[in-house]
């Protein structure tokens, strides 16, 4: 990519560099988030009514016959998607879960929804960078910013899914874990947990959770990417040929 420097918006590190990157993850995530909402409420369907929703077809058919559109809202949210007779969304759902349990509901399932979040964060955005250093090193064996757009945003929806299948692997047990709280199927994490089965937590709504969890991460990272590339910025993950070069002179 000769003469990118050039065609650049901003520097790498800058102010600039900085806003446009916010701009970038505002638009990724709620795009994914928009797009991903009907297989997120299929999702936890299956967690807390595995035999009702034992499949994504027949799933989706269920959820079409009998509930309405979702808040998005997480507490609310999850009450909503798996009691539809709870709430229609979120301007009758909010007053009414602070009237029927105070400000601790909307804080039920917080340390598994951290038990969920963090791992999934920290696993995700580590694989991702493993996955571009290796894809650069290892298939393309060429310098990220010697590489077209194309093959830039070809290693990110790579690495992006292999990242949030991961992911999601690691951090199955919590999301069941919350949505079982949530859904007053249990009172604590280890009624949860014998509840839901030490096997059922790893297995439960897995392979739905692959297939939401895949895509969205993946299309996060292309449209984020694809934002920098246009700017005329390397794609993310790996280090930038500057730091590669700052780094050969020091050692």
């Amino acid at each position: 990519m000769s003469g990118a420097a050039e065609r650049r918006l901003c520097e790498e590190f800058s102010p600039g560099y900085y806003a446009l990157c916010t701009v970038g993850g505002m638009l990724s995530a709620g795009t994914t988030h928009l797009a991903i909402t009907p297989l997120d409420v299929l999702k936890v369907n299956m967690q807390v009514n595995p035999m009702k929703y034992n499949a994504i077809s027949s799933g989706f058919s269920t959820l079409w016959r009998e509930q309405g559109p979702s808040s998005l809202w997480r507490a609310v949210k999850v009450r909503v998607q798996t009691q539809p007779s709870f709430a229609k969304g979120l301007v009758d759902g909010f007053p009414k879960l602070y009237k029927t349990e105070g400000l601790a509901g909307f804080y039920k399932g917080l340390f598994p929804l951290w038990g969920r979040n963090l791992p999934f964060s920290m696993i995700m955005f580590s694989t991702f960078e493993h996955s571009v250093d290796l894809l650069y090193q290892k298939v393309i064996q060429s310098r990220k910013e010697d590489c077209s757009r194309a093959q830039q945003l070809g290693v990110t929806c790579l690495a992006g899914y292999t990242a949030g299948a991961v992911g999601t692997v690691i951090s199955n047990p919590a999301d069941n874990i919350v949505s079982c709280l949530y859904n007053k199927q249990a009172d604590n994490v280890m009624q949860a947990v014998k509840k839901i089965g030490i096997v059922n937590l790893f297995t439960r709504s897995l392979p739905i959770r692959i297939t939401l969890v895949g895509p969205a991460v993946t299309l996060q990272w292309f449209i984020y990417d694809t934002i920098k590339v246009l700017s005329g910025l390397p794609a993310s993950g790996g280090l930038s040929r500057r730091l590669e070069e700052g780094n050969a002179s020091s050692a």
